[in-house]
């Protein structure tokens, strides 16, 4: 389910998300989506070493960060995506798990 949040952005983050989002034909939102899932799976790596986060099963991000969208298709970048944000859901859940089992603050709060 999603919900509607409005957001402030930088003049040049801004540009660069909108960038993103007609190099790939994706909405605004969803280019914001799909970062701060990567974001949030990168820094939750960073934490927890030990957390195996599950996107080797394709190599298509290199192929995406050398702008090669019409390589891989929609379909499979839709599909990379959705697996991005399912990996995301489930390393967000995690961390939150952990930060509870170690009694940190706002662990009881929902993102």
């Amino acid at each position: 389910m999603l919900k509607r949040y409005q957001v402030l952005l930088n003049d040049w983050l801004a540009d660069h998300i909108r960038k993103i989002s007609e190099r790939y034909d994706i909405s605004f939102s969803e280019t914001i989506r799909g970062a701060l899932c990567l974001a949030y799976l990168t820094l939750i790596a960073k934490d927890y070493p030990d957390y195996k986060i599950d996107l080797k099963s394709t190599n298509r991000r290199i192929s995406l960060k050398r702008g090669n969208y019409e390589k891989v298709g929609r379909e499979l970048f839709h599909r990379d995506l959705s697996k991005i944000y399912f990996e995301a859901h489930k390393a967000i859940e995690f961390f939150w798990n952990e930060e509870k089992r170690q009694g940190r603050r706002g662990a009881g709060r929902s993102m």
